[in-house]
């Protein structure tokens, strides 16, 4: 089985990749554009492999010494840019990691893969940088771009560059692949597929990681009790949001499903259309209490915090404002 045939979905992509191996059409660069957890990691690993495997064939063939060199990580001819500072990718990263390095031909392979993860980091200053090597590269040279948002690219960039958009995947593939994979109980998988909206990476964390269930309980310990929030109450709640301030969409989307759940079954009254099944007492009750316009001011100030949040707007009052929200429109 090659890395391509263990990617979950995205037939369309794969044929594409793969078609371009077949018949010699690779591009110099691509964007593989798509959040978090979308498989674009998996499929910058999968292509640079078939494009140095050995045999020459469409897909890797996972046994000749390159293949077995990119499955431990350490082909010389696939680089992984290393940047310095985690929040930027510099002009000095971009000049000593590509640049400088470009022009020297592969150690033992067809190819010369670039593989930028982060993309998005890159600088004004060093997205120009790396502009005249994508408008004359070696004939050897392929440079992958990884990025959760393609927009923050220069129009330079995104005319020479072949752009792979990553969509989200069927509900099904991902609910069979956690029972499967994951081995969980359908209830289960039906849950973190709801969530993970055709994320399949958020999904997998959902179902398996402690961390995800220990802010899936701090989140609902807030929502269970929304309208008697306090003051102090509501600055407890953003000391232990702040412990998810790199997942802090993933804590919000929480917020957002409970109130879909709210309006679902106080439209419905019907338990089995909602996703929190084992919070059914307190959905019903704050049902009750909530009007269809109320839970929809508390959606829509969700969307806000989430907008704000990635506009770095001060993480504490944005918190503040959405629970404030909750908390108004919760009576």
């Amino acid at each position: 089985m090659s890395e391509f045939d263990k990617i979950v979905g995205y037939d369309k992509i794969k044929t594409h990749l793969l078609d371009a191996i077949q018949y010699n059409k690779v591009s110099h660069a691509y964007i593989f554009n798509g959040e978090k957890g979308m498989g674009k990691k998996m499929l910058a690993r999968a292509f640079s492999m078939a494009l140095q495997c050995e045999k020459g064939g469409r897909d890797a063939c996972m046994e000749c010494h390159s293949c077995k060199q990119a499955l431990s990580g350490n082909h010389p001819d696939i680089i992984w840019l290393a940047h310095e500072k985690p929040q930027t990718i510099g002009v000095e990263d971009v000049r000593r990691g590509i640049n400088e390095d470009i022009y020297i031909k592969p150690y033992s392979s067809r190819y010369k893969i670039y593989i930028i993860d982060d993309a998005q980091k890159l600088t004004v200053q060093a997205q120009n940088a790396i502009l005249k090597t994508i408008e004359e590269p070696p004939q050897y040279a392929v440079i992958l771009f990884l990025t959760t948002n393609s927009e923050l690219f220069l129009p330079t960039i995104l005319s020479r560059c072949t752009m792979i958009d990553l969509k989200p995947i069927s509900g099904d593939l991902i609910r069979e692949y956690l029972m499967k994979e994951c081995e969980i109980p359908d209830y289960k998988a039906e849950f973190c597929e709801e969530f993970a909206q055709g994320n399949l990476g958020k999904a997998i964390r959902l179902a398996v990681s402690e961390e995800f269930a220990a802010m899936k309980e701090d989140v609902l310990t807030i929502l269970r009790y929304g309208e008697d929030m306090q003051i102090p109450d509501m600055a407890e709640a953003i000391k232990q949001a702040s412990k998810y301030k790199l997942t802090i969409n993933d804590y919000i989307d929480f917020m957002v499903m409970w109130y879909r759940d709210i309006l679902m079954y106080k439209a419905t009254k019907d338990a089995n259309r909602i996703m929190f099944k084992d919070e059914l007492g307190f959905i019903r009750r704050q049902a009750e209490l909530i009007s269809y316009n109320g839970a929809q001011n508390i959606l829509d100030a969700c969307d806000k915090a989430k907008t704000r949040l990635n506009a770095n707007v001060n993480f504490d009052l944005v918190l503040e404002l959405m629970l404030l929200t909750i908390k108004e429109n919760s009576r």
